[in-house]
């Protein structure tokens, strides 16, 4: 699994795999992503939540690391902002598989991640989309012979072309933008 950004937390503890393998977790830090630092009681509201369950999940995603508190953005002593600790955080299921339980954590957080952007692209699929975004959208694919390090160097050029789209600076011109779930899986399969 691969998030794509600049600064990189490379996870290679099960526990705190294990912090993201639930799905609200995983919201939040999607979340935090597409809209930048929030309070509990934003991302409660962007997500139909009690404030106490998003301020649990904070905590755990805080304890791991994954986020971290934005006191600078505080209005005053009682409100707390949160942000992602870092940009990228990635795994790649090598790194468990020589512990069988890291390796099914492994295996269930890329499968809970398969689920999210399939339901995500069949919801768009499924709504009534305005002409521009319509138009705009885009589904690319291609069976490829590859070696594995073949495969390798494909994704992270990939990899490299999220990046550059992730990390630029938006524009203030005044257009409207919405958040985009741009992702790529490549794996062997059968035609």
């Amino acid at each position: 699994m691969h998030d794509l950004d600049m600064t990189d937390d490379q996870i290679k503890d099960a526990d705190r795999l294990v912090v993201l393998a639930h799905p609200l977790r995983r919201r939040l830090m999607d979340i935090l992503r597409a809209y930048g630092p929030a309070t509990a009681s934003a991302l409660a509201e962007r997500t139909d939540q009690a404030v106490g369950n998003i301020s649990h999940h904070l905590r755990v995603l805080g304890t791991a690391g994954l986020i971290e508190e934005a006191p600078e953005l505080a209005r005053d002593k009682r409100e707390r902002w949160w942000r992602r600790s870092s940009t990228n955080t990635s795994f790649t299921q090598g790194d468990f598989a020589a512990d069988p339980n890291a390796a099914l954590v492994s295996q269930s957080v890329q499968s809970m991640l398969l689920d999210r952007h399939t339901a995500a692209a069949r919801d768009w699929l499924l709504a009534e989309q305005p002409g521009a975004w319509v138009d705009s959208a885009y589904v690319a694919d291609r069976w490829l012979m590859l070696t594995p390090e073949e495969l390798a160097e494909l994704g992270q050029e990939i990899i490299a072309i999220q990046q550059k789209w992730g990390t630029r600076e938006v524009p203030d011109d005044g257009k409207e933008r919405q958040p985009v779930l741009v992702f790529s899986y490549g794996m062997p399969a059968t035609p």
